[in-house]
């Protein structure tokens, strides 16, 4: 399968892996790298050292092509750019921040620079300022989200920008690639699906809740605080949800999200914890290594 995406960087099919908090690592990166697509190694949640063990250890294990996402509201976010530069992963993408300021810097290393996008402004914005390519990121996505679906996304900027553009938020299965292609774009990333990976390090309660959950078991919290995050419905998020909803002051919602994505996804506690995961759930049926769940993708 051949697209810009392909094409840039050197990779068999046009699918890249999310990056996902605490769980984006060599071990993930390298499996989805191997299966044809590009796996990423997740900064998010880690410290420069850790970032710097996790790249070392994927370029041992794989000369396939790879990339690193640098989360840009960390604090010890030049310490990692500038680790990374060094270290050369094939490619960065950027989330939670302006990327205007670090794609040269990225570029003069000689890595790829594709930053993450929610709106045609910001596209622009980093095409100009030399991006090589973007993800276009739609509210149907896990995590922190914006407020425009993918669709709507796709529609707006793919006829704008000429660099490639890979589609995010909600892509699970072949269907999604197909559509996303069939509008103009170059490739997807996803991340739930390869959440619920043989490889991911994610504890394996976690899995089971995307496994078991329905469509209408997503949720985002945050919206009144314009601070919109997305997971599956859970205890802590019911709880959430009747505060945020109520008459209780906003600055009553402070502090209540630390730590619970991680009770959800390393300690298992699924109900107190709180599972960062896309719109896209009934798809998700089973526990598959990333190779297979390529392989699923590619079919047809």
């Amino acid at each position: 399968m051949k697209t810009k995406l392909t094409d840039l960087l050197g990779i068999e099919y046009p699918i890249i892996q999310g990056a996902m908090a605490v769980v984006s690592n060599s071990t993930l990166a390298v499996a989805v790298s191997e299966a044809g697509g590009a796996g990423i190694i997740g900064a998010g949640g880690h410290d420069v050292q850790w970032v710097i063990d996790e790249v070392t250890k994927a370029k041992s294990m794989t000369k396939k092509p790879f990339g690193a996402n640098i989360v840009l509201m960390a604090e010890q976010k030049e310490a990692i750019i500038d680790a990374v530069c060094q270290l050369k992963p094939k490619f960065v993408t950027f989330g939670a921040g302006n990327p205007v300021p670090y794609i040269e810097k990225i570029k003069k290393a000689g890595i790829i620079a594709i930053p993450v996008v929610a709106n045609l402004k910001q596209a622009k914005k980093v095409e100009a300022a030399g991006a090589d390519g973007i993800v276009i990121e739609g509210l149907e996505a896990g995590g922190h989200i914006g407020r425009v679906t993918l669709m709507a996304l796709m529609t707006n900027i793919i006829p704008n920008v000429a660099i490639p553009v890979i589609a995010a938020g909600g892509i699970v299965d072949n269907r999604g690639l197909k559509a996303a292609l069939a509008m103009g774009a170059s490739g997807v990333q996803m991340g739930s699906r390869f959440f619920v990976s043989e490889e991911c390090p994610a504890h394996v309660n976690a899995k089971l809740k995307v496994v078991e959950a329905t469509d209408l078991d997503s949720v985002v919290l945050g919206h009144t605080i314009r601070h919109d995050v997305r997971g599956i419905r859970s205890r802590f998020t019911d709880e959430y949800l009747k505060i945020e909803f109520s008459d209780a002051p906003r600055s009553s919602l402070s502090g209540r999200m630390k730590g619970v994505y991680a009770k959800a996804v390393c300690d298992g506690d699924v109900e107190n914890g709180f599972i960062q995961i896309g719109q896209s759930l009934d798809p998700i049926k089973s526990i598959l290594s990333c190779k297979e769940i390529i392989k699923n993708m590619i079919q047809g």
